[in-house]
């Protein structure tokens, strides 16, 4: 009965592909929106991801999330390097400067100030120079999109057209920026997370950091710290918070509290809600239109079936092999589709495919072969043997 089951779906080509296509559209919407708004969430705490080091991070009560910057004295530092259990402590400035380019115009950039002895919090990856370079005079690392980028020197103009000549030409060890009316030169190029904002990223020491940025009486973006061998960093920073009186957060929790202001304060998840829950309607309609127009088409053949004494329950047997098969081939082909996303160069798009995401596509998938079956088994139950008799 099985491959007479699989005989009746394939005979029909048009209605079988007009099934296939209906899931497998759904279920590639499903999987790409999915993606990019994990990607979406993954960017807002990329710079946590970048700065693995660091096991809590310390910082002013009322910060919602990493880039609402509410810096502290200076002598926080010292505060949180007397508590118990520290192994270090060290100063991290993060601010938004203005970079003056050979043109004149102005690129907002993100500037790191690491801690000048050690760098920790520094660049994940360096494709040009040594992080070590830093360490001299007004040296900065750009990141290599901004380098290509934002910040790339612009192509000469064309008197006579006003247009552009050529292409811009990327930053390189050796060129100079200009922050903050401040001179810096670039000694590296690095590699970093993408971020939310996209800005370009720009590395320098801490105390580098502070001159660059304007004067105000408090700078301290974040203490960053990490606990000796054999203490629970969540303990540690329960004790940071009781003895300071700041926020002390492990990273994986100032990671949580970012990703849940964006969800709460923005409308990125109801927009990407919105797609996935339509891609499910639009497969549930197609499929499910298609699936019971198959059927119809098959009354006379289940109704011989029926005069042959063939069951109730065998006949939704058949029709749920049907129907998992047609989903089957359409999840694979919906989800192979959308995966193309994560090979494909498209610049500023983000896109993150997690086992999770294929989970809940899968689960999707089977709700709507359920209702697909649903409308087509209802009728196939009520179905009387004689209509195989009738003209």
């Amino acid at each position: 009965m099985n491959a007479l089951a699989l005989r009746m779906l394939l005979g029909d080509r048009a209605k079988f592909l007009g099934i296939v296509f209906g899931i497998g559209f759904a279920a590639f919407l499903i999987t790409q929106q999915v993606s990019i708004f994990v990607g979406l969430m993954a960017r807002t705490f990329g710079f946590l991801t970048d700065a693995s080091l660091p096991q809590v991070w310390v910082m002013d009560p009322k910060v919602q999330f990493i880039d609402d910057l509410k810096p502290l004295q200076d002598t926080q530092l010292y505060r949180v390097r007397g508590v118990e259990g520290v192994a270090w402590a060290m100063p991290l400035y993060k601010g938004l400067l203005r970079a003056r380019l050979a043109n004149g115009a102005f690129q907002t950039c993100n500037v790191i100030g690491i801690d000048d002895s050690t760098l920790i919090g520094g660049p994940p990856e360096m494709l040009h120079g040594r992080i070590e370079d830093l360490r001299r005079a007004d040296g900065v690392v750009v990141d290599d999109v901004g380098a290509s980028g934002k910040l790339a020197r612009p192509a000469p103009v064309d008197p006579s057209t006003g247009k552009p000549i050529g292409k811009p030409t990327p930053l390189r060890v050796g060129d100079f920026l200009e922050l903050n009316d401040h001179r810096a030169v670039v000694v590296g190029i690095c590699r970093v997370s993408r971020t939310f904002q996209s800005q370009p990223v720009v590395y320098t020491t801490y105390t580098r950091a502070v001159t660059f940025a304007p004067r105000e009486r408090k700078l301290l973006s974040f203490v960053v710290a990490s606990v000796s061998p054999g203490r629970d960093v969540e303990s540690v920073a329960a004790r940071i918070r009781a003895q300071t009186g700041l926020a002390a957060y492990t990273s994986g929790e100032f990671k949580r509290m970012t990703v849940l202001y964006f969800m709460r304060y923005t409308g990125i998840p109801l927009n990407f809600g919105i797609a996935v829950v339509l891609g499910f309607l639009v497969g549930t309609a197609i499929a499910g239109q298609t699936f019971y127009n198959f059927t119809l088409d098959n009354l006379r053949q289940f109704g011989a079936l029926k005069a042959m004494g063939t069951g109730n329950l065998r006949l939704l047997r058949m029709i749920l092999l049907q129907a998992l098969l047609v989903g089957f081939i359409g999840y694979g082909l919906g989800v192979g589709s959308a995966s193309l996303f994560a090979f494909v160069p498209l610049g500023e798009l983000a896109f993150m495919l997690l086992p999770q995401t294929l989970a809940i596509t899968g689960a999707a998938i089977v709700l709507i072969c359920l209702a697909a079956s649903l409308l087509s088994i209802q009728k196939v139950m009520r179905l009387e043997p004689a209509i195989v008799f009738k003209g």
